[in-house]
């Protein structure tokens, strides 16, 4: 199978479950170019049906909000197309770095690189200098659009990097002006968020304005007339299967097809033009980008944006003062929203779906989900390399708990050992994934593109076991398998027993050296606050006991206040492993 096939493989075991769900076993091909055609051509059509409905709505805490409708989105996104074509001088290919939370500038821009046919490069507001300085002079950004508050990083960046433009732009772009100069004002005095600028740069407007005036003379279809499917359209960075950050290399090509495949999948509880979704997880993460920036855009969805959802009350007036029918997030986004009073009181009435990803949707989150909102929560699977939905759990029917659903159309998923023999099914191996999504390597490392992509095939470092009906359950990290005496732990089984316990908010396991067994479990855990904040450690070895077998049963039970997260709340394993080795002493793996 060549890179552009499309095609369901006819002895794919999952083939029936796409007529039981009302799913389209063949993937229909993208009928734009590049993402800057789809992205004009949608804003097009949707201005002209509703002219007047919101493309994106941002939400800060407070519920004041700012909105741009799909003719707004069209227009000033062609402006900073020419900003940076026209004004700047960029090249086609040529990187620019987008490092912006939720907020109005985040379509607008990302959107105007596309079409000025430029590539974009994704990158984190929280980042630290070091972090910025590794990833914007790894991808040989030119330009940086950056978030204000972050300013004071600048100065050691530039020294660093070969930046030629900065670009500030800030939380309440676009919105009117009384609660514009309100959220300025607080931010200023207030919060104190805003750092002096000491570095040359544009403000957006301004620069929106200077890209508007050379519209006239260079229209900005002509920036990406050339640009064709196999271009590179965004180096999306991750630590991928090995820990070492880089850059995905995803094409045109690659993202189009994937927005096909999310779509597909949804398209039972979707409807054109008749849709909101809520935007919680960050937009800079290959999650929300491609489904919620990308796949919510073609449907003519309205996309309400929260620009931190954290503490997860900063999603209350957000939910509350709009008709929520799709959310998309993490584990611990919903199960933070079912421990808020004010949701349990007032769930979203217009909602019709939501979907999990990035990490293990505990069965218990899911159940509750369902229960408070009385509506489906499927869980997908995917990875930046793949733009990145490899596959997902079919809305209609009944819920498939545990599972991370079945491939998407288009999608060829095979399950192997440490041989790279194909295991039986029901038998745990390595996802490995081919398909039309699948990145074409990491920016400028061939070795680590190696690594992981052979004829096509991209071995994804996550260990599952397929049944008969060809529906995937994700046993764990291969790095992040414990071994007790002989035998595989698998993290996420442990974690989802303990989440049942209603005294835990929380909870993550990993292995800890042991001189008799190799390798021992310990789970950390949070107390959930509803149950007196408390929970015993001996207790929570009971349920397990109960639970499990006994080499699965965590020796040891952290209670901390918090566990560390990603940006989009996933858990880092990783730091609690780093942190259990150093009180230990015993070496970093």
């Amino acid at each position: 199978m060549n890179a552009l096939d499309i095609s369901t493989p006819h002895d794919a075991p999952w083939r029936a479950a796409y007529d039981k769900a009302g799913i389209a076993p063949e993937l229909t091909p993208p009928t734009h170019a590049s993402l800057a055609a789809l992205v004009h051509d949608a804003c097009s059509r949707y201005a002209q049906s509703a002219p007047k409905q919101a493309a994106f709505t941002c939400v800060v805490p407070n519920g004041m909000n700012g909105s741009l409708t799909f003719a707004q989105v069209d227009a000033l996104s062609d402006a900073f197309a020419g900003y940076l074509r026209g004004v700047l001088g960029l090249q086609a290919g040529d990187r620019v770095a987008v490092q912006l939370p939720n907020c109005l500038a985040y379509p607008v821009v990302a959107f105007g690189v596309f079409k000025a046919g430029c590539v974009l490069v994704n990158t984190n507001p929280l980042y630290t200098e070091k972090e910025m300085v590794h990833q914007l002079k790894d991808s040989g950004a030119q330009v940086l659009v950056i978030i204000d508050m972050f300013a004071d990083k600048l100065p050691a960046v530039l020294q660093q990097t070969g930046l030629k433009h900065v670009v500030l732009a800030d939380v309440t772009a676009f919105f009117p002006a009384v609660p514009r100069a309100v959220v300025r004002a607080v931010q200023k005095v207030w919060n104190r968020v805003l750092p002096s600028v000491t570095v040359p740069h544009e403000r957006l407007a301004a620069a929106l304005q200077r890209g508007a005036a050379t519209l006239a003379q260079t229209p900005a279809r002509r920036y990406w007339e050339g640009v064709g499917p196999s271009d590179t359209a965004a180096l999306q960075y991750t630590g991928g299967t090995t820990g070492v950050s880089k850059g995905a290399v995803l094409t045109h090509s690659n993202l189009l097809h994937n927005v096909n495949q999310m779509l597909a999948m949804g398209s039972t509880h979707m409807r054109v033009g008749q849709e909101c979704v809520l935007t919680a997880l960050p937009l800079y993460h290959i999650f929300a980008f491609t489904a919620n920036l990308l796949g919510f855009l073609v449907i003519g969805a309205r996309n309400v944006l929260v620009p931190s959802p954290r503490p997860v009350q900063n999603l209350q007036r957000a939910i509350e003062n709009h008709p929520i029918t799709w959310m998309t997030g993490v584990n611990t986004l919903y199960n933070g929203l079912l421990n808020e009073e004010w949701f349990l009181a007032y769930p979203p009435k217009h909602l019709k779906a939501s979907i999990a990803g990035g990490t293990a949707l505990h069965q218990a989150v899911a159940e509750r989900w369902r229960q408070v909102t009385r509506t489906p929560i499927a869980e997908g699977y995917g990875l930046t390399e793949t733009s990145p939905v490899v596959s997902f759990n079919p809305l209609a029917g009944t819920p498939r708990n545990g599972s991370i659903g079945i491939p998407a159309p288009g999608t060829h998923v095979r399950l192997v050992n440490d041989a790279g023999a194909v295991v039986a099914t029901g038998e745990p191996g390595e996802i490995q994934v081919k398909g039309p999504q699948v990145m074409q390597g990491y920016w400028n490392q061939p070795e680590e593109t190696a690594k992981v992509l052979q004829d096509g095939w991209l071995a994804t470092g996550d260990v599952a076991v397929m049944d008969r009906e060809g529906f995937l359950r994700i046993v764990d990290r291969k790095k992040d398998m414990v071994l007790v005496s002989g035998f595989n732990v698998y993290p996420n089984e442990v974690e989802d027993t303990i989440a049942q316990m209603p005294s835990v908010l929380e909870v993550a396991v990993i292995g800890i050296p042991d001189a008799t067994t190799g390798e021992a479990v310990r789970a950390y855990v949070v107390p959930n606050p509803d149950h007196n904040g408390l929970v015993n450690a001996d207790e929570v070895i009971a349920h397990c006991k109960k639970q499990m077998t006994a080499y699965k049963v965590p020796k040891q039970v952290i209670v901390r206040d918090e566990l560390p997260k990603s940006p989009i709340g996933k858990v880092l394993r990783k730091e609690l492993r780093a942190e259990a080795l150093a009180e230990l002493g015993a070496p970093r793996q």
